[in-house]
């Protein structure tokens, strides 16, 4: 027992060691570090940000600048508060050189595996510059595929950045894949009792007369019926727009176009049918209508 206990003894030395390590001198002198630090850091972020509010089309670079300056100095701060506590013992200046590096590694290691993936997005190429893609809830432009993100501009005009190892675990569908024409799929509900032949020639008329559609492919025409949400017939219209950039502009000149045409051919709507307990039979209850079309619309009389 008392063998072990003269092992585990500390001896002068390294007692005398701890306590110039933990010298109370230079742990005041790195809490003054600190305090400079962040004293400096308040005072050139206030100064840019009073400097952006004056220059307003400087505003964004001046954010970018304070950013930078922040990691800076935090860096700075960070290594004088090293170099004063450790002062010139090598050991623990080796160790904390692994130390960063190891942590530095592990903190890197999403960046790294982006750019791997950068580089074999650009090499497989499933999307390219200009595309319109669906990734997850994200649909737009493709602006840029840089070595880190994907910058996606949506239609909403608001960029989005994704990080480019999302992209080789998750599906992602390209509208163009590449090419300058892209299909537009539009849908439009009518009544089941109305006809829907000529609802079909009304949609294929707006569709083939649009200035943004491509005539070079086929425009079709699918019709179904639907219980859900109403019951209705839902006609859908594929198109090819001429340039990606037309997408919205199509489908808004056809959906403009075609609301026209039904409404001088009092087209009606779909609608819901509703049991009204007092009389026990089925009433019709028109959605989104026109009064004029609600009130020419006969009484069910089914139950």
């Amino acid at each position: 027992m008392i063998s072990i206990l003269a092992q585990i003894e500390p001896k002068p030395e390294e007692i005398a060691a701890a306590v110039e390590f933990l010298d109370v001198g230079r742990i005041l002198q790195s809490l003054f570090i600190i305090a400079a630090a962040y004293v400096v850091n308040r005072t050139v972020s206030a100064t840019l940000d009073r400097l952006g509010e004056g220059l307003a089309k400087r505003r964004l670079l001046l954010k970018k600048v304070s950013s930078f300056f922040r990691i800076g100095i935090f860096a700075v701060a960070t290594y004088m508060v090293a170099v004063t506590i450790l002062g010139e013992n090598e050991t623990a200046l080796l160790g904390l050189g692994t130390t960063l590096a190891v942590s530095i590694g592990f903190a890197l290691k999403d960046t790294i595996s982006s750019i791997v993936a950068g580089i074999l997005i650009l090499v497989d190429r499933p999307f390219q510059v200009g595309d319109r893609v669906q990734f997850g809830d994200t649909y737009g432009e493709v602006k840029e595929i840089g070595l880190r993100t994907v910058r996606i501009v949506t239609l909403d005009d608001n960029e989005v950045s994704i990080p480019n190892n999302k992209f080789l675990t998750e599906s992602v569908s390209s509208g163009n894949a590449g090419a300058l024409d892209m299909m537009v799929v539009m849908k439009f509900y009518i009544s089941v009792t109305e006809d829907f032949e000529l609802a079909k020639r009304i949609i294929y008329e707006a569709c083939v007369t649009s200035k943004y559609v491509f005539l070079k492919k086929p425009v079709s025409i699918v019709v179904r019926e639907t219980v859900e949400p109403t019951l209705a017939t839902v006609l859908t219209c594929k198109a090819y727009v001429i340039d990606v950039r037309y997408e919205t502009a199509l489908g808004t000149d056809v959906t403009e176009r075609v609301k026209r045409a039904f409404r001088r051919h009092r087209m009606q709507y779909p609608y819901n049918r509703e049991y009204q307990i007092h009389t026990g039979e089925w009433d019709d209850i028109a959605d989104n209508r026109p009064m004029d079309l609600i009130e020419s619309t006969p009484a069910a009389t089914t139950d």
